[in-house]
């Protein structure tokens, strides 16, 4: 099994710095947030791309996926930029190296049924696009479509391999959904899952692996021997939080003994 940690976890760090920090503390990958307030985003330049794959090459850490914000099931948004959206990311995935791009449901309150056929047309819709690319678009258990039942339906719709999903353990949790179930259900298309800890569904403040009542074990013994698994801290949401790069060495160690024979 292999550990990555999101950059929401440091906002707005260098990407030199958040590499030193991927290979002094033993993670394998990074997901990159693609925001303009970070380092790497839509409008990065083509030699400011090439220098952050120099710099990820160097110490032997790879980009696990780009995060992005495309809300694929959101019946407001203007089609022709979220489909320039897309391709934007998708471009830059490709740039990077990036196998996986992340995109929100973001359904709003529709009926279900109209949500799900909203995104998965638009994902259809990219879908070839992504293959030319070699990148996967991955949908997060999230908002509109918390559990993986509810992602499940929507890639099930598009029928494509280069259309998947991304588990995040606190949005199944908070959901309802046991981790069995979540799996189940997802791991026909799965790309990658997140992990985190949070207090309580009350309070959703990140704290340390294993400080919290996620039941991070039971998601991580369900998973394939060769799967990524990347910790999204979200200090970005939440200022007050204790700053991850002390939390990482010890998170890392926590994900290998709940890994156990996967590690």
């Amino acid at each position: 099994m292999k550990f990555a940690f999101s950059t929401l976890g440091v906002p707005g760090l260098p990407i030199p710095e958040v590499v030193a920090l991927a290979a002094a503390n033993g993670f394998q990958g990074v997901e990159l947030r693609a925001h303009p307030e970070e380092p790497v985003h839509r409008g990065l330049g083509e030699r400011d791309r090439a220098a952050v794959v120099d710099e990820f090459k160097r110490a032997d850490v790879e980009i696990l996926g780009i995060a992005g914000y495309p809300r694929v099931a959101d019946a407001e948004v203007d089609e022709d930029q979220l489909y320039q959206e897309l391709d934007d990311l998708m471009v830059l995935a490709r740039d990077l190296g990036a196998p996986y791009l992340r995109v929100f449901p973001g359904g709003g309150d529709q009926p279900a049924a109209e949500a799900d056929a909203t995104a998965a047309r638009r994902l259809a819709a990219a879908a070839e696009t992504a293959a030319d690319h070699g990148v996967r678009i991955l949908l997060e258990t999230h908002d509109s479509h918390r559990t993986g039942a509810d992602a499940a339906r929507v890639v099930g719709l598009v029928g494509h391999q280069q259309v998947g999903a991304l588990w995040d353990v606190m949005h199944t949790w908070l959901g309802g959904e046991d981790p069995v179930t979540t799996h189940s259900v997802l791991a026909p298309y799965l790309g990658y899952v997140q992990v985190k800890d949070i207090a309580s569904a009350q309070d959703t403040t990140p704290l340390a692996l294993g400080a919290g009542v996620l039941p991070l074990g039971e998601c991580l013994t369900l998973l394939d021997d060769d799967s990524w698994v990347c910790w999204e801290y979200e200090k970005r949401w939440y200022p007050q939080a204790e700053d991850l790069p002390g939390l990482l060495a010890a998170g890392r160690v926590h994900l290998e003994g709940l890994a156990g024979g996967h590690g």
